[in-house]
């Protein structure tokens, strides 16, 4: 059965990586994925507000916190190349190199757990969870049933799917296409073509890929590390901003205008239009590493400027004021919005 936690254990700031939010109504914790389902069922059936958590890497909850019950979901384990999930992401990434599979190394160091992975189409380094994954089984809130999705199913497109933005299904577990020859995907991000010194597009043993991966993300303030502040935060905050076609030459032009015509502007293939750097039109617009928010309760981290965080004594509004200040100063200067990548819980930007 599930468990319904102490009423101490309902600050969600605790279960959250940015350490911000308070507290829930009421907290359950589902341990199986059978569980999971029928607790969802059940409260559903009951019309009571529902907020899955697993990780909570990619949440901001307000300071309000959640009028309703949050479910934490605890199911862990995997069996091969079909994990549970509630299962940390990293762990799973971390025991597939060890087993001489290889897939998921460009996700590495990633926080969270695996079942919120293919719900904004998670991705790193040149990888995204659509490039790997091969079905997702989840429980329909609509029918009440367990159903199976193939990856040609969820839609996938930049950080999002089709279960991003609705509650009709609860991921329980996800299966994807490994390869068992202990060999990376053809690395694909140039960065990280460098660091482990081969050609983009060449192949590397998964283990070798991973530590590169991993020491990346670690320069940058993203990996988890509790003495270290630049890793209390939802990791990227904004989404790389994809401009239609129709705007390219305005934006670029208004870029042009702030930066000067000799400066190269990171810009990459997009459906319908071009992707540009939320990273550097932030640091292009004034805001430089370790910016500080209210009272230097928040700030951009001193590593990574696309990364918010909580500098200790943080309140949900404190980080929510400094998103604003980002996003409107990005508009102010090259008349592009930023779009936030974490579910913003019970409060808005």
């Amino acid at each position: 059965m599930s468990t319904v936690e102490t009423p101490t254990c309902r600050d969600l700031r605790n279960y959250t990586t940015l350490r911000l939010g308070g507290p829930a109504r009421r907290f359950v914790t589902a341990n199986t994925s059978a569980e999971l389902a029928a607790t969802v069922g059940d409260l559903d059936a009951a019309g009571e507000p529902v907020l899955l958590v697993g990780g909570g890497s990619n949440l901001v909850v307000s300071d309000a916190g959640f009028d309703g019950t949050v479910v934490r979901i605890a199911d862990t384990g995997w069996d091969g190349a079909t994990v549970q999930a509630g299962q940390d992401w990293d762990a799973y990434v971390a025991a597939t190199v060890a087993e001489g599979y290889g897939g998921l190394e460009c996700l590495s160091g990633i926080p969270g757990s695996a079942g919120a992975t293919p719900i904004q189409n998670v991705g790193a380094y040149g990888c995204e969870i659509s490039d790997v994954l091969h079905s997702v089984e989840l429980y329909d809130r609509t029918t009440g049933e367990v159903r199976t999705l193939a990856a040609d199913e969820l839609g996938f497109a930049y950080r999002t799917s089709v279960l991003k933005g609705t509650h009709d299904g609860v991921v329980l577990s996800v299966r994807f296409d490994l390869r068992e020859d202990g060999l990376s995907a053809p690395v694909r991000y140039a960065e990280l073509a460098r660091t482990l010194g081969v050609d983009v597009g060449d192949r590397a043993p998964a283990a070798q890929v991973r530590e590169a991966v991993l020491g990346l993300r670690r320069s940058k303030g993203m990996v988890l590390d509790p003495d270290d502040h630049d890793t209390w935060s939802a990791g990227s905050f904004f989404t790389n901003p994809i401009v239609p076609e129709e705007r390219v030459g305005v934006v670029l032009s208004r870029i042009a205008d702030v930066v000067g015509d000799d400066v190269s502007v990171p810009r990459y293939p997009a459906d319908g239009g071009v992707k540009l750097s939320a990273a550097w039109l932030i640091e292009r617009a004034g805001f430089t590493k370790g910016h500080a928010g209210r009272g230097g309760r928040v700030s951009l981290s001193t590593k990574h400027t696309l990364a918010l965080t909580n500098r200790g004594e943080a309140r949900t509004d404190d980080l929510l004021a400094l998103a604003r200040e980002v996003r409107d100063g990005v508009v102010a200067a090259f008349g592009v919005t930023l779009r936030p990548e974490p579910l913003l819980i019970n409060c808005e930007l």
